[in-house]
């Protein structure tokens, strides 16, 4: 029997397609069976104008029958079949499926989609078979034939006999190599977890002869094998069950057994989209990070699936990073798929439906916030931080969209607040939303700079994450009310009357603190009288964008930024310490130089910053306690 040679450069593409364009072997079952289901498929269609024809779905299954000891795997399907002419047209050219015509031809009936619309996909089977033997028996033909080939050096057709109608396609898997053990690929378990991972909602029941292990009747302790047939897929989704059948341990399990993670969702979410764009998917929001959830490590996305196929196990480009911790899938029927089916192309179907995802998540995230506080908070804890530097990254582009997710701790309240709750009792006569970033709650309480903000009776957030004041500058303004922090050069606060200088003493006090600025050169841009201070007697405030907090965390990163907020040393007339510096001043320089450089540490100290000559400072106590 004659070989016949591939048409239109499909030698090339062959080698291509099995040495590069799938990235995992286990594939080529997914693509075998999918083209399965298509041929059941198609008989369906057939059935919908043909009277003759009557579908009764019981009796169509996809076989899959490995057999160790002559090393085949054989997948055998009760579809339409394929006749001579088929064969020649479909397996005989690379990159020509019958799939993707058919479903042009029947675009206007009702029914099943069909997945196929790739011809590569069979071509799969070389990666991991030596030979792929096909025999087929169309529908309506009482002749089948057989066609075989051992790769891209061609293939040949002859008759064959086939009892049934339908195709078996059977593959003469490798030998092992140093790289890799086919052998996989004809053990029941690893085949029918691959069926699991990528087929488990084919619409049609995959049945497979699994061996297990019972107790021999008869002895005691001992054990026989024995193969029972099973139907190793789930068929029915639960994503395209209606959600009134559907009960919460429902979805639990699914995540549970979909291996999302090992908590228990703090929400599920359940979409049917039906219009512009067509795609179910099932959302979870987890209570608790994976451990590598802030590392490198990590991979977002949600599992992608076209009509029950799994395509990707990730697909970052359906969430947005802000929202990288929501697991799921996602199941479209109309999606650009590449030509190994295995990625996707960028079109404006994929685009639509992560818009529409991200927007779902938002919405039951601020359900979630207004309807159940303690789950949301829960979720906080564990994903706050990811939506603040959602908020920070891309300079801000999506503030709009989380601004109203976040969380701070309150002065007021002492407890987690929003920025919606903050504005809405804000007083009359308050100009600004009040925030003070430090380490802890229990240090931002003790800070110098909080006092007038306090006793103003101001609510005042409390920022103690290293994220949380640069999504703060990012912000801006929130409803009309910009931020501000307590440590700023200008609080838009009045000093009370007693509090006030005169003229003079305005005049009198500056020539001290200009004193004091030229002892401090170069580490202060300025030392003034403090109107934020009651009882402290130093702290430090900025001018400029940056702030102190902001310059320890630049500072701490690895790049070793050299960034300085812009400090003012600020002195509390009304304390005593000042008449020490006041009765030092023209008189005693080396003392004024002794106090100056100890209320400045002291105020480093204070903001946790670094000493730059401790032992100097240590030296500076003692004078003053001798």
């Amino acid at each position: 029997m004659a070989k016949q040679q591939f048409k239109a450069e499909s030698k090339r593409l062959l080698e291509m397609m099995i040495n590069s364009i799938y990235t995992q072997k286990e594939i080529f079952l997914r693509e075998l069976i999918s083209n399965a289901s298509d041929a059941i498929d198609k008989i369906y269609y057939r059935a919908l104008t043909d009277d003759q024809l009557v579908f009764d779905k019981s009796q169509y299954y996809i076989q899959v029958a490995p057999d160790k000891e002559n090393r085949t795997l054989t997948l055998s399907d009760t579809g339409i079949g394929m006749s001579r002419e088929d064969l020649e047209e479909h397996l005989g050219v690379i990159a020509k499926s019958g799939s993707l015509a058919f479903k042009k031809e029947n675009e206007a009936q009702d029914g099943h989609n069909i997945i196929g619309q790739f011809g590569v996909g069979f071509y799969s089977a070389f990666m991991v078979a030596d030979t792929v033997t096909v025999v087929s028996r169309a529908l309506g033909s009482d002749q089948a034939y057989k066609w075989e080939s051992t790769g891209a050096d061609g293939y040949t057709i002859e008759p064959a006999s086939k009892e049934t109608v339908g195709t078996d396609i059977i593959l003469k898997i490798k030998e092992n190599t140093e790289d890799d053990q086919y052998d996989e690929y004809l053990d029941d378990y690893r085949l029918k977890a691959i069926i699991k991972k990528y087929s488990d909602f084919i619409r049609y029941p995959i049945k497979m002869n699994v061996t297990g292990r019972r107790p021999k009747e008869g002895s005691e302790g001992e054990f026989e094998e024995y193969a029972e047939e099973q139907t190793v897929n789930s068929m029915v989704p639960i994503w395209r069950k209606n959600k009134s059948e559907l009960k919460p341990e429902d979805y639990e399990n699914f995540y549970n057994e979909k291996r999302y993670g090992f908590d228990k969702p703090v929400k599920h979410i359940h979409i049917s989209a039906d219009g512009s764009v067509v795609y179910n998917a099932i959302l979870f929001i987890p209570e608790s990070t994976p451990f590598d959830y802030y590392t490198k490590e990590y991979e977002k996305g949600l599992e992608l699936y076209s009509n029950g196929v799994l395509i990707m196990n990730k697909c970052a480009d359906l969430l947005p990073d802000y929202f990288g911790f929501v697991k799921g899938m996602v199941d479209s029927e109309n999606l650009s798929l590449n030509i190994s089916r295995e990625m996707l192309q960028h079109d404006k179907q994929l685009s639509l439906i992560a818009k529409h995802i991200a927007s779902k998540i938002k919405s039951e995230l601020l359900s979630l916030l207004k309807n159940d506080r303690e789950k949301y908070e829960a979720f906080y804890k564990s994903f706050g931080r990811q939506l603040k530097f959602g908020v920070y990254n891309d300079y801000g582009m999506n503030k709009d969209t989380l601004q109203d997710l976040l969380l701070f701790s309150s002065s007021l309240e002492k407890k987690l607040v929003s920025l919606d709750e903050y504005v809405s009792r804000m007083p009359e006569d308050q100009k600004y939303i009040y925030y003070a970033s430090g380490e802890s709650i229990d240090r931002i309480e003790k800070l110098p700079q909080t006092e007038l903000v306090a006793d103003k009776g101001y609510e005042i957030l409390y920022l103690t994450d290293d994220i949380d004041e640069f999504a703060i500058k990012m912000i801006m303004t929130y409803k009309e009310k910009e931020f501000r922090s307590v440590s700023s050069g200008d609080l838009g606060i009045e000093a009370d009357e007693q509090d006030k200088e005169t003229p003079a003493e305005e005049a009198d006090n500056q020539e001290l603190f200009d004193r004091m600025n030229g002892l401090l050169a170069g580490k202060v841009k300025k030392v003034k009288a403090s109107k934020r201070l009651k009882t402290h007697p130093v702290c430090l405030s900025t001018e400029g964008e940056v702030t102190i907090e902001m310059e320890k965390i630049l500072k701490a990163m690895p790049s070793g930024q050299d960034v300085q907020a812009e400090k003012v040393l600020e002195i509390n007339v009304n304390h005593e310490v000042f008449q020490s510096l006041k009765a030092a001043f023209g008189k005693d320089e080396e003392k004024l130089n002794l106090y100056t450089n100890l209320l400045y540490n002291q105020a480093l100290l204070i903001e946790g910053l670094p000493i730059q000559d401790p032992v100097a400072f240590t030296n500076d106590i003692c004078k003053i306690m001798a």
